[in-house]
């Protein structure tokens, strides 16, 4: 483990965060990237100094290249982006809308992991991070359904047209996660409160749950092409 090397697109807070504390729990050399400085340097404290940095525009070809060529040849590739953008009931919900959620959503997806292959060995891996909005059907998220959507649906393809890189994904259900700062403490509350009562599991999830799923498909060499939906069963009742 500890000759492998972890980049973390998305890595100063939330999900992408905790995987950088977990993968450096279990030996592994990671790298966190971001767009904004003092956020990486905050994670970085966080991390005790475990982890390096790198800065890194996700929408930027360029950018993303000339990140890649700082760090060199590295192993596995986590791709913690999110978008809050698109969702919304389909009979108001704006195409503009929509169309922002895949330009942060699907677009960066695609284009850091298209750009890392001439530098992941290999014998690595990319993990995608979709959602639950993927593979449920809640009402409300017809927009940002559809990016996830496009996400998950690269991981088979991928897996068998990159072989032997591994490629797989994590579908997220409801993670306490900035994500969510959009709401005011009193509207995240009861947001939060109706979800719990909606998962089987009786709570909201933790980044570090998704996290446990990353690191299990970076370190089990056997997983390929699939999606693991850490949702604690949302999907099951909504």
């Amino acid at each position: 483990m500890q000759n492998q090397h972890v980049l973390i697109i998305g890595g100063s807070s939330g999900i992408g965060f905790a995987a950088a504390r977990q993968m450096i729990n279990l030996g592994y050399k990671v790298t966190i990237a971001a767009r904004t400085a003092a956020k990486l340097e905050a994670a970085k404290c966080a991390l005790n100094n475990g982890a390096d940095t790198i800065i890194l525009n996700a929408t930027d070809a360029d950018a993303i290249r000339d990140a890649y060529n700082a760090l060199g040849a590295f192993d596995h590739l986590v791709l913690a982006l999110g978008s809050s953008k698109g969702a919304g009931a389909f009979a108001t919900v704006s195409l503009e809308e929509v169309r922002q959620g895949f330009e942060e959503k699907v677009f960066t997806h695609f284009l850091c992991a298209q750009t890392a292959l001439p530098f992941l060995t290999p014998c690595g891996s990319i993990t995608f991070i979709s959602a639950v909005t993927a593979h449920a059907a809640m009402p409300g998220t017809a927009g940002i359904g559809a990016a996830n959507a496009a996400v998950a649906a690269l991981v088979p393809i991928l897996a068998a047209e990159l072989r032997p890189l591994r490629v797989n994904g994590v579908s997220p259900g409801v993670i306490d996660t900035p994500w969510w700062d959009f709401l005011s403490t009193e509207q995240k509350t009861q947001v939060f409160a109706d979800f719990k009562s909606k998962t089987p599991v009786d709570r909201i999830g933790r980044s570090d749950d998704v996290a446990q799923a990353i690191s299990f498909l970076i370190s089990n060499t056997y997983m390929n092409g699939h999606i693991i939906i850490c949702d604690g069963g949302i999907r099951l009742t909504t």
